[in-house]
């Protein structure tokens, strides 16, 4: 079968070994798979992304010297059952699924495995006890929206904002815009959103970002104290001694480069909580004692629970999130090296999805 392949650090369509279930385990065709930021990153970094994984507890499942087949953010339609399965859905069924498959180390990343390719192929094995049908006939580029806007979901639930929090969401790239739907969902207001493309500030306000800012002219802390969020420690004190009603900052960094998080501790109100979605992969420097004086909290978050996976599916479904919004483009395996390139300097592009069956 044909699958797009990461060859030392270059993009190739190739002939890969079909897709064979194992026990548990039903072979699908990918009908939809998006092109997520790590997948970017790993193709001239790949290295650097499993010595980070190894550091971080991750198991040894990713050989950088073989090929690998990514993709993780996927539709696919069940095309049969391996052995030891349940058969809960027939063939035909279009499904999701939090992209893991159970090796003999534990659980892999489907995508970033050596053992289970991801589904920027023609076909890949899935685990049948993770697989979620598709709802209410959603098309199958926005089921595949399901994974990267489960970050978001995932973010804000850690965030955990009240009804009297104000959310800035720094950064309006797929992971930022989605962060602005989970809070959306939850009836979070307002929202300030910054990000220095206009067209991904265009994405936000459509989303429902109450305030949208161009960090390129406008600070986005200038707008705390309209909100009556503390923008110092001293209005901080003055507003308590004038016996004036606080709010609370809930920050979410979603752009993940060396500098933010000094930046948030300098910048950052008083008393705020900032959630740390961006992945940056450099080292960092930043001066601890300027948080601590601010008592910041800051939440560091990774992927989602297999609720929150199955509660965004079900929010698609059911109309309660625009994927128009996130989908820019679709490609064929003849086009994802391009696309990636694209990417890599995104202008109006949100998320791409690629399409082995064009």
């Amino acid at each position: 079968m044909k699958a797009v392949v990461r060859r030392g650090p270059r993009l190739l369509v190739a002939d890969v070994p079909d897709a064979v279930p194992e026990a548990g385990q039903v072979v699908a065709k990918t009908l939809a798979c998006g092109i997520c930021g790590s997948d970017l990153h790993a193709v001239h970094h790949l290295e650097h992304t499993i010595e980070v994984g190894q550091r971080s507890g991750a198991s040894k499942t990713l050989d950088p010297g073989q090929d690998l087949v990514m993709g993780h953010e996927f539709c696919a339609e069940i095309l049969d059952h391996g052995p030891g399965t349940e058969k809960r859905f027939k063939p035909g069924t279009r499904v999701v699924s939090t992209p893991f498959a159970f090796g003999p180390t534990g659980p892999e990343l489907i995508g970033f495995s050596t053992r289970y390719r991801g589904a920027f192929a023609e076909r890949l094995v899935l685990t049948e006890a993770l697989l979620l049908p598709v709802p209410n006939g959603l098309d199958s580029a926005a089921a595949a929206l399901t994974e990267p806007l489960a970050v978001g979901t995932h973010a804000v639930a850690i965030g955990a904002p009240g009804e009297r929090s104000v959310a800035l969401v720094l950064g309006c790239g797929p992971i930022g815009l989605a962060v602005i739907v989970a809070l959306k969902r939850r009836g979070i207001g307002p929202i300030i959103a910054a990000d220095f493309s206009p067209a991904r500030r265009a994405r936000a306000e459509r989303l429902g970002a109450d305030i949208v800012v161009d960090p390129a002219k406008t600070s986005p802390h200038a707008a705390w104290s309209g909100f009556d969020v503390p923008a110092t420690l001293a209005e901080m004190g003055q507003a308590q001694m004038a016996g004036r009603s606080l709010r609370d900052a809930v920050i979410f960094e979603c752009v993940g480069v060396p500098g933010m998080l000094q930046s948030l501790m300098e910048n950052a109100p008083p008393g705020a909580h900032v959630v740390v979605v961006g992945a940056c992969t450099e080292d960092d420097t930043i001066l601890p004692v300027l948080a601590i004086n601010k008592q910041l909290r800051f939440s560091f978050v990774f992927a989602y629970s297999p609720e929150e996976f199955a509660e965004t599916l079900h929010a698609l479904g059911e109309g309660e999130i625009d994927p128009d919004v996130f989908l820019t483009g679709a490609v064929g395996l003849d086009e994802t090296a391009s696309a990636f390139e694209r990417l890599g300097n995104p202008g109006n592009d949100v998320k791409i999805v690629v399409e082995p069956w064009r």
